[in-house]
């Protein structure tokens, strides 16, 4: 899913070259015989990302990547105005910088990674709700500088562009001085006028019907052909859809659903899952998508539920059972297996039926997951150390010490 923090590492090696001269920029040691990544990727740190791929770390503030990894957008002050510029993952090389008016901060960027949006203040879509505030400035830029300066009556959070670069997604958070609830709405970029999303069928949405939701965002997964946004939301009491709000129709007590954003029909539809999912802790929820996009998993490690969604029919297809546990959940899928973590365990499914299977466990709690693209490894954050594992036995077949490590989000170049 999609990277919205600030902190960039980019190594030498492996594909990638040290980026110098940048403000802000610190190298920590690295031990001279680091292991080195049979994959370069890209994980989270305290504050912000890194893309590792072995060698002489060198750390830039306020950073932004695509889903695919190719594209990170960066900035930093230069005087009273901001410097962005754009960073290819795979080789470290950088453009130009171009210098933006007043302060800002990149919050998200397109799929082909030409535009980005900025905001004033840092707001992840999944994590936490914005401050009150009755107008929002955001800001439409790319590597010839800045392409739309907007002022939204309201309080907004950018989501996502338009696959056509038309039209930006936002999340309005209402009431604008008090957040407690927000909705997807979509942005022209030509007038600047934010307004309602269509439904599935492409009909309009009368006002007074668009979906406002409460609950907990807590991942999202871009499908591989970069068209569809999926989000899980969880802890939704009283919540309806807008197919019933247009209907009519009471609604059912939903407490977690995938929240569908289609990036070039811009149309947006609810999945629900039916219970146990929202009934425990956000946290253990979690969600992949196999890599030809036509299933997308939801786990609850707290009840030990998997819902398997096609993604064609935007349907539950199947539940079934894996081990439970408790604390923050992971998973990942090659395609043939689905991989959950919680704890220091990962439960291995066979994703034919999604039963039997393995358990593997490693030596201290997991905070991310990752397979390799051929998937006969399997990466593991902990607390301070990135291991990769074999994906069949679990056996450990490196380790490297990452300082501030929380999270893994993709690897670079894969879509």
């Amino acid at each position: 899913m999609i990277s919205r923090r600030t902190l960039l590492t980019a190594l030498a090696g492996a594909g990638a070259v040290t980026l110098a001269g940048c403000e802000g920029a610190r190298s920590p040691a690295a031990p001279a015989s680091a292991p080195r990544l049979p994959d370069a990727l890209i994980v989270e740190v305290d504050g912000g990302l890194a893309v590792l791929g072995g060698g002489n770390p060198q750390t830039i503030p306020h950073a932004v990547a695509t889903a695919d990894g190719k594209t990170i957008h960066a900035t930093a002050p230069d005087g009273a105005d901001t410097a962005l510029w754009r960073i290819d993952a795979a080789t470290g090389n950088a453009s130009d910088r171009v210098r933006l008016p007043g302060r800002w901060v990149p919050q998200t960027v397109s799929t082909d990674g030409t535009r980005v949006a900025l905001t004033t203040e840092e707001v992840s879509v999944t994590k936490e709700r914005p401050a009150g505030r009755e107008v929002t400035p955001v800001l439409i830029a790319d590597a010839g500088g800045v392409r739309q300066r907007l002022r939204l009556p309201g309080n907004f959070v950018p989501e996502a562009f338009t696959g056509d670069l038309a039209g930006l997604f936002v999340l309005e958070w209402l009431p604008p001085d008090a957040p407690d609830r927000y909705r997807v709405r979509v942005v022209d970029l030509t007038t600047g006028e934010p307004g309602p999303l269509v439904t599935r069928d492409k009909g309009l949405i009368p006002p007074g019907a668009e979906e406002e939701m409460r609950g907990d965002g807590r991942q999202a997964v871009l499908a591989p052909n970069r068209q569809v946004l999926y989000t899980l939301y969880t802890h939704q009491p009283d919540h309806q859809h807008t197919r019933d709000r247009i209907s009519g129709r009471p609604g059912s007590d939903v407490h977690a659903f995938v929240h569908t954003l289609h990036l070039e029909q811009r149309w947006a539809y609810c999945v629900d899952l039916p219970g146990p999912f929202g009934h425990g802790p956000a946290e253990g929820h979690a969600m992949a998508i196999t890599p030809d996009g036509t299933r997308l998993l939801v786990v609850d490690v707290t009840s030990g539920a998997v819902a398997d969604i096609a993604t064609e029919e935007l349907a539950v297809r199947r539940l079934a059972k894996i081990t439970s546990g408790s604390g923050p959940a992971y998973a990942t899928t090659d395609g043939d297996r689905l991989f959950v973590a919680t704890g220091d365990s990962v439960a291995v499914s066979d994703l034919a039926d999604l039963g039997g299977g393995n358990e593997l466990t490693v030596r201290e709690r997991i905070d991310g997951l990752l397979v390799s693209p051929d998937g006969s490894r399997l990466y593991v954050a902990g607390s301070a150390a990135l291991s990769w594992h074999d994906s069949a036995s679990g056996r450990e077949l490196g380790r490297l010490a990452v300082p501030g490590l929380v999270g893994l989000r993709g690897l670079t170049g894969r879509v």
